[in-house]
């Protein structure tokens, strides 16, 4: 398996496989922003809507790849404002269903903490449901602090309500 960072010619060169992942993660019940069934209309204005920040640098999209088919993905957005250039928020880390449990989203997160460092970054933050689509235990794991959550944040993809879960890590060299 191979983790690679996309510029903006190759996220749109990988549209179909991004379109796949993204629908399949939401039909598995991931908790990443949208609502199933999702249409593949709004995943491909997703994926079309990001391109401009792979292009200026202020999102970074990792592809974990097997066998040239992509399995897995995760995404950093860089702050802008002077004052909070030393974070950025881990975004839509997902994994084919059929794929998960073999370390692919700790492979992608250890990419992202990687970039994050070498971009000088310091703080991580990322949310995500305490409802089933969530995946608390995995950010724990990986060192990520809790840091509290707000009620009826968010609609997981079943429509129903849940609270989301809101975590942080400091980064050290």
């Amino acid at each position: 398996m191979q983790i690679e960072s996309l510029s903006a010619s190759a996220l749109e060169a990988a549209q179909g496989d991004l379109v796949n992942l993204l629908r399949e993660c939401v039909r598995g019940g991931a908790s990443i922003g949208f609502l199933a069934p999702l249409p593949e209309s709004e995943a491909i204005a997703y994926w079309i809507s990001i391109a401009p920040q792979v292009q200026s640098g202020s999102r970074t999209v990792l592809v974990a790849r097997e066998d040239d088919q992509i399995v897995g993905s995760g995404q950093l957005v860089f702050e802008s404002k002077r004052n909070a250039r030393h974070r950025a928020e881990v975004c839509k880390v997902m994994v084919l269903p059929s794929h998960r449990r073999r370390g692919i989203a700790a492979r992608i997160m250890r990419e992202l903490e990687r970039i994050a460092r070498e971009r000088s970054i310091r703080l991580l933050f990322l949310d995500t449901s305490e409802g089933p689509g969530g995946a608390r235990d995995f950010y724990e794991i990986l060192g990520y602090t809790y840091a509290g959550g707000i009620p009826d944040y968010a609609l997981d993809p079943d429509g129903r309500p849940a609270k989301n879960a809101i975590y942080y890590k400091l980064l050290t060299s």
